[in-house]
């Protein structure tokens, strides 16, 4: 793993003031899991940066896990989508159908969330039905 990577995690532990055990119990996950991190043992699986995101909004995620753009986003910015976009059809229109087409035929799972990231760092969840 890229060993910035490990620099700028600490660099965040650091400017939050938490270790990474006060991190681990906020965003639910073991404690071995952010050692893992910090170590370069593993990557941040997609499961842990969502848990990140929620917890911290303000995060530019794609400072952490690439080095672009500024460690916090812009507080100010909106994470819906622009009113340029009005033309896009609301996702949450015909939520079931859309649902039943994501979710494998077959298949006893179901789809809990998504998260959408945009190319300003932003990020928005949708939950079906939600």
């Amino acid at each position: 793993m890229d060993e910035n990577i490990i620099l700028r995690f600490k660099e965040f532990l650091n400017d939050k003031g938490i270790s990474p055990s006060e991190l681990a119990e906020k965003i639910s996950v073991q404690r071995s899991s952010i050692s893992h991190i910090l170590s370069g043992r593993n990557k941040p699986s997609l499961d842990f940066v969502v848990k990140l995101l929620e917890q911290y909004p303000d995060l530019n995620i794609y400072w952490l896990l690439n080095n672009k753009g500024e460690k916090y986003r812009d507080k100010t910015k909106s994470s819906a989508l622009p009113s340029s976009t009005s033309s896009v059809p609301d996702v949450r229109e015909n939520d079931q159908r859309r649902t039943d087409v994501l979710n494998k035929e077959g298949s006893d799972k179901e789809i809990r969330y998504i998260t959408i990231f945009y190319t300003d760092g932003s990020f928005e969840n949708y939950t079906p039905g939600g």
